[in-house]
């Protein structure tokens, strides 16, 4: 006689990237996002699932979204929230990634939001405290919360209510080599059973990328007729280090998305984008503002995962418990 299979219970103190999680880890993130969806449309817009617990937001780098985002759904859940940044704080005296962590955790914190420049930076962070990590994005690495918010979005938008994503095609159009959102997008699409292109100039799209199962393409019209979603990424300048293309004009020619280039797309393809836009470098406005365009509810989806995620690795067990 067969055994009952064990119900799935989230195993990770920490989410420091998509690449060492599993589908079915995936899978259980966004399923469990799917019950928060609904808290941003009551009246009295929180949970008490994280009540008494601490949530500290440490950003090196200058975030917008994904900073406010993590405190607004600490907040919704019932978390305190603090925050802190590297100007101004103890990091600019010198003090160690690993030294702030330890004394931002004898305050009594219970997670830590990290966002720094560094590759690596949140798996060094989380090897020196004892407290859950949250990745909100490390140098050219991971940004694990981005890419679950991508696939959420896509999932719900294509209609797969399973987050079985076989028969998919994901194109991912830009600057490849210093995305990490590109590279968690990558690592968890693959993992649901997508077909996912790299699309980007020679410059911007090195063929080691083709290892990780992937395909890549430096042309985006010979790609666009056959692919469900288009996510765009911004060019990342400020770490460019050499010219990639000659000029951003040319780039734009090549690889933006244009309302006369989207005609040529299937009628109802996804189109997607991290935030911030270039206007007229990777999306021009008619398509950011289209009716194909999901990226406002890529952020309004970002809040229900991330409130999952810091739902999950607080240690909660039962999805029954947030209500």
């Amino acid at each position: 006689m067969s055994k009952t299979p064990e119900p799935y219970c989230w195993p990770h103190k920490h989410l420091l990237g998509l690449q060492d999680l599993s589908a079915e880890d995936i899978r259980f993130v966004l399923q469990t996002a799917v019950g928060f969806l609904e808290v941003s449309t009551r009246s009295v817009k929180k949970v008490p699932a994280l009540r008494g617990k601490v949530v500290a937001n440490l950003f090196m780098e200058d975030s917008t979204r994904t900073r406010s985002s993590f405190t607004l759904a600490a907040s919704r859940l019932s978390a305190d929230v603090i925050d802190l940044s590297g100007k101004g704080s103890s990091i600019s005296k010198g003090e160690t990634l690993r030294d702030t962590g330890r004394n931002i955790e004898a305050m009594g914190i219970d997670a830590i939001v990290c966002r720094h420049p560094l590759s690596g930076a949140a798996v060094q962070l989380s090897r020196a405290v004892n407290c859950s990590v949250v990745n909100a994005g490390d140098g050219q690495h991971e940004h694990p919360t981005q890419g679950l918010l991508d696939i959420f979005t896509i999932a719900r938008q294509l209609g797969r209510t399973d987050f079985d994503l076989t028969d998919i095609t994901v194109a991912i159009v830009g600057d490849i080599t210093h995305s990490r959102v590109a590279r968690s997008n990558l690592y968890g699409l693959l993992k649901l059973g997508a077909t996912v292109v790299l699309v980007g100039p020679p410059t911007l799209l090195p063929r080691a990328f083709a290892d990780l199962g992937c395909e890549l393409s430096y042309s985006l019209d010979d790609v666009l007729d056959r692919v469900d979603v288009l996510n765009m990424l911004r060019i990342q300048f400020e770490r460019l280090t050499s010219q990639a293309f000659p000029s951003v004009r040319e780039y734009a020619t090549s690889f933006g998305l244009t309302t006369k280039r989207l005609a040529r797309a299937k009628p109802d393809v996804v189109v997607m984008h991290p935030g911030p836009i270039n206007r007229g470098i990777e999306l021009d406005s008619q398509v950011a503002d289209g009716p194909n365009s999901v990226i406002l509810s890529q952020v309004s989806h970002g809040l229900a995962v991330r409130m999952a995620v810091l739902y999950l690795v607080s240690g909660a067990k039962h999805q029954a418990d947030l209500l």
